[in-house]
């Protein structure tokens, strides 16, 4: 069983509630938006950390766009600007289609969202929605779930309060 942390759009601001909450956690995965590399650094220093770029990321913060893996028997796919269910990016639609992994993963719209999408083989699409100061969001948010042997168990939301 791997216990996971997910959080997204911090926007250069780490929420010392998060060390709370996924202490507990294996790794933590960030779906974009870091904002700074002290925030990354932070993270990485308390849990194996798993991250993409997102828009506000400059490129001296040096992070893949996309992370595709496999763990627990899952396929995961995590990405910054996805889109939503059943709105895809246009870039990422034809992607989800051809190979559609069972745990989709993006941030950017700071809405928290999870949701199976019948229309992609019954995906499981995470958005932890935004875990920083900064966006239209009221609610500061993060996700916190497990896999084991592919099953996708525990699945909590976290409200960290108003930003």
């Amino acid at each position: 069983m791997t216990r996971i942390g997910l959080l997204s759009d911090t926007h250069s601001y780490l929420d010392p509630q998060i060390f709370k909450h996924f202490d507990t956690c294996d790794e933590i995965w960030h779906a974009g938006d870091v904002g700074n590399l002290v925030v990354m650094e932070q993270l990485r220093a308390f849990k194996p950390l798993r991250i993409v770029s997102g828009n506000i990321d400059r490129e001296s913060i040096d992070l893949p766009a996309n992370q595709r893996f496999e763990l627990e028997n899952l396929s995961i796919w995590m990405t910054h600007i996805g889109g939503s269910p059943p709105k895809y990016n246009p870039v990422v639609r034809p992607q989800l289609q051809a190979n559609t992994p069972d745990i989709f993963i993006c941030g950017h719209s700071h809405i928290l969202k999870v949701t199976r999408d019948s229309m992609m083989k019954n995906m499981l699409f995470i958005n932890p929605g935004a875990a920083g100061k900064t966006g239209f969001h009221v609610m500061r948010t993060a996700v916190r779930f497990s896999l084991d042997s592919g099953r996708i168990l525990d699945m909590q939301a976290i409200e960290l309060g108003k930003k």
